[in-house]
């Protein structure tokens, strides 16, 4: 092979590489520049605030039926007229004391008794207005000081409401109407209970009063109780 051939393979099999081409040149006409770069999105309308839906309203309450939501403290409550005068006979003396604050708080004034005996020898000096009478006292018992307190023409008139956590004492009372009391309040009771049973024996003027109703005519049986 002559030295021409070997230079001319040699040529074949390594081509010369190409020179590096130059960056391109920017665009120089206003056209060209607007087209180099994408055009901004269309603003959309904005879409319309939906208005809140009004809340439901309740549906109307005549006025004549309790609202069943509304608990006793949040309505409104009558007092009886401040100075009232009560009495509270009970052997317990938490009992005294919790009634002694609810009263004492609303303007009443209080006198106390652990006993019946000594509740009914201070009635004359005292003359309440008002008594919570303990039905289970000891020695003679709620129920027999109550008698005491009816047959008496001085104390006679005076409302009574009869306390008890006894069963059968709040089923007497509500069973028979010998019993003579005005209203009755199970233990343990709530400052709400305790005005919520005044309320009902007060009239016009805010005094308590007895809630007088037709008495039953007396069976033999009915008579023999009353007595005992």
């Amino acid at each position: 092979m002559g030295l021409f051939s070997l230079l001319k393979s040699l040529f074949r099999s390594s081509p010369l590489p190409e020179p590096p081409r130059p960056p391109p040149r920017p665009l120089s006409h206003p056209l060209a520049r607007t087209l180099s770069h994408p055009l901004p999105r269309a603003a959309t309308p904005a879409a319309k605030t939906a208005r809140p839906a009004p809340p439901p309203q309740p549906a109307s309450v005549p006025e004549s039926v309790e609202q069943p939501g509304i608990e006793r403290r949040q309505q409104v409550r009558v007092n009886a007229r401040e100075g009232t005068r009560a009495m509270i006979i009970d052997d317990s003396k938490t009992i005294l004391a919790a009634l002694r604050k609810f009263l004492r708080s609303a303007g009443y004034e209080t006198f106390e008794a652990l006993d019946a005996e000594s509740a009914l020898a201070a009635l004359p000096v005292q003359r309440p207005e008002l008594i919570f009478l303990d039905v289970m006292l000891p020695g003679m018992s709620g129920f027999a000081a109550l008698r005491v307190i009816r047959r008496d023409p001085a104390t006679r008139d005076i409302p009574v409401i009869l306390m008890s956590g006894n069963e059968q004492a709040m089923e007497q009372f509500f069973s028979s109407r010998i019993i003579n009391a005005d209203d009755f309040m199970k233990k343990p009771f709530t400052r709400q209970e305790v005005f919520f049973r005044i309320e009902r024996l007060l009239d016009s003027q805010l005094t308590p009063r007895r809630m007088v109703a037709p008495a039953p005519e007396k069976s033999p049986v009915t008579a023999s109780l009353a007595t005992m």
